[in-house]
């Protein structure tokens, strides 16, 4: 069966929807509102979070100084007694402030930075600052002869590296 009739040409897409389709601009309107009301809820959000935190950050400080600084009391106390006591037996005052400074060395080491000042180990930049060499045949080469002044810490949380003699590298 044929038809005289030719094809209607294709439309065109508007892109558009139909009109039924197409929102209300009441609703679009109060879509957007509850879109930027969520938004600025979000804001106020994060800066309540950003306060917080700067605060309980502060607080965290404040703790931890306060619990070094009680880490150091008997220090203190005993360096007073110490002076009570430096009219008397020189002897007595000199075991004395031995005692304070074995205190304070614990002290660091519970803070976690213990002392070394250990002799006849290989030098270790990372550990040790050369302030001097010497030629010892009874030593091995690179080697620590003598300890100026101990180090504290340990790996990456050094107080500060051991002042160190070395055995001059013998060739």
């Amino acid at each position: 069966m044929s038809t005289d009739k030719e094809p209607a040409p294709p439309q065109e897409p508007t892109g558009a929807p139909a009109p039924e389709a197409q929102p209300d601009m009441g609703e679009l309107t109060a879509e957007l509102d509850e879109l930027r009301d969520n938004w600025r809820r979000s804001l106020a959000d994060l800066d309540n979070l950003r306060k917080r935190h700067a605060r309980e950050l502060q607080s965290e400080r404040s703790d931890e100084r306060a619990r070094t600084s009680a880490a150091w009391l008997p220090v203190v106390d005993n360096l007073e007694l110490a002076l009570q006591h430096a009219g008397s037996d020189p002897s007595a005052v000199l075991e004395g402030v031995r005692a304070v400074r074995d205190l304070a060395v614990e002290v660091l080491r519970g803070l976690g930075y213990p002392r070394y000042e250990d002799t006849g180990v290989p030098f270790d930049p990372a550990q040790h600052e050369v302030v001097g060499l010497v030629d010892d045949p009874g030593a091995e080469p690179n080697t620590v002869v003598r300890v100026q002044r101990p180090g504290y810490g340990e790996g990456d949380r050094q107080l500060r590296p051991a002042a160190v003699v070395v055995n001059k590298r013998q060739e």
